[in-house]
């Protein structure tokens, strides 16, 4: 299922996707650092030409990789169910898919930042951001009342 947000809808769930977003970060930030304390581990042993293995390292590793996937895997697939295009991990980067000039454009949040400000075309991504500005405001497809 292919959802469109409006500006609105899109800040309206941009605290469950920040709280999702930083879950699925620190998910992917504990992979690494096992991949890392296992790659350490590889080099140690091939400096040496051969080390003892603990099981009870291979054993932590195993749980801490089932355990940070399982958690990542979660996030993201709350993240999908609400729509949310997840760009960039690393970053924090997500887009919601909607309508400006007749034409499906994405609304671009990074983690950090206080609101929904920024909207770029399928194709431009994160370098060809631009400003939700005035002309965005009366183009966008939002079919919400105007404030009065």
């Amino acid at each position: 299922m292919h959802l469109r947000f409006t500006l609105h809808s899109a800040r309206r769930i941009l605290p469950e996707v920040r709280q999702r977003l930083e879950e699925a970060m620190r998910a992917r930030r504990e992979l690494e650092g096992i991949r890392q304390s296992v790659a350490a581990f590889t080099t140690k042993a091939r400096l040496m030409g051969g080390v003892s293995l603990d099981v009870t390292d291979v054993d932590r590793w195993q749980s801490g990789v089932r355990e940070a996937s399982a958690r990542l895997q979660a996030a993201l697939g709350r993240l999908e169910a609400l729509g949310v295009q997840v760009k960039d991990l690393e970053m924090g980067l997500v887009d919601f898919p909607t309508m400006y000039q007749g034409r499906e454009v994405l609304l671009c949040w990074r983690l950090g930042e206080p609101d929904i400000a920024w909207w770029h075309g399928a194709e431009e991504g994160f370098r060809g951001r631009k400003p939700v500005d005035e002309d965005f405001l009366l183009h966008h497809e939002d079919g919400e009342a105007p404030e009065a």
